[in-house]
């Protein structure tokens, strides 16, 4: 019972995955590099600390809700076919590219959104972009970087389903988890630079 629920949640959240993979791989290339724009555009507050820093851009910020579009849509195909009625989504919901396609934007959009008072408190107590600091504070980062996003999401979910409060955490868990080992290959494929 509980291995089923977790396999059905795991489907659920399949397209947040895709999408960040996406928008991970997108940040990369050239033309994101080239047109690097940061959404605090450089803005320094009173404690001459910047507002967010380079990486959050808004062509991440942007990429996001496009991947996450792309992928809930293509993953909803998936799911009609491989998976039926095992995405809780599309238990309540029928699975149709417009119902994908602004599901995907907003599970987007939330995602970036949840990520950014994360990156504004970092600068607040000088953790510099993309850095990681030791001690106690580098295990809180650590684990808020990993959740950050995933707290947004799961917010999402309670909107589209009926959940009880455990799954939302579980959620937390297992989005947790997954976030690491996808660091963890992007990190050896060299498309992040850090853990």
């Amino acid at each position: 019972m509980i291995l089923q629920i977790l396999i059905r949640m795991y489907i659920t959240m399949m397209p947040v995955i895709l999408a960040g993979i996406l928008n991970m791989i997108w940040v990369k290339t050239p033309f994101v590099r080239k047109h690097h724009i940061p959404m605090d555009r450089g803005i320094l507050l009173r404690d001459h600390r910047r507002l967010l820093g380079d990486n959050k851009t808004w062509l991440g910020f942007f990429g996001m809700v496009v991947a996450g579009m792309i992928a809930q849509t293509a993953w909803g195909a998936v799911c009609k076919y491989a998976f039926p009625n095992l995405s809780y989504l599309y238990y309540y919901h029928d699975n149709t590219v417009g119902f994908n396609l602004l599901v995907g934007a907003i599970l987007g959009l939330t995602y970036m959104v949840f990520e950014l008072p994360n990156s504004f408190i970092k600068r607040r107590i000088g953790i510099p972009d993309g850095k990681t600091v030791k001690g106690n504070r580098g295990v809180l980062f650590f684990v808020i970087d990993q959740i950050d996003s995933l707290i947004g999401d799961a917010i999402v979910f309670t909107f589209l389903y009926p959940m009880p409060v455990w799954q939302f955490f579980a959620y937390l868990v297992l989005g947790a988890g997954t976030h690491i080992i996808v660091n963890l290959i992007l990190y050896k494929l060299h498309i992040r630079k850090n853990l």
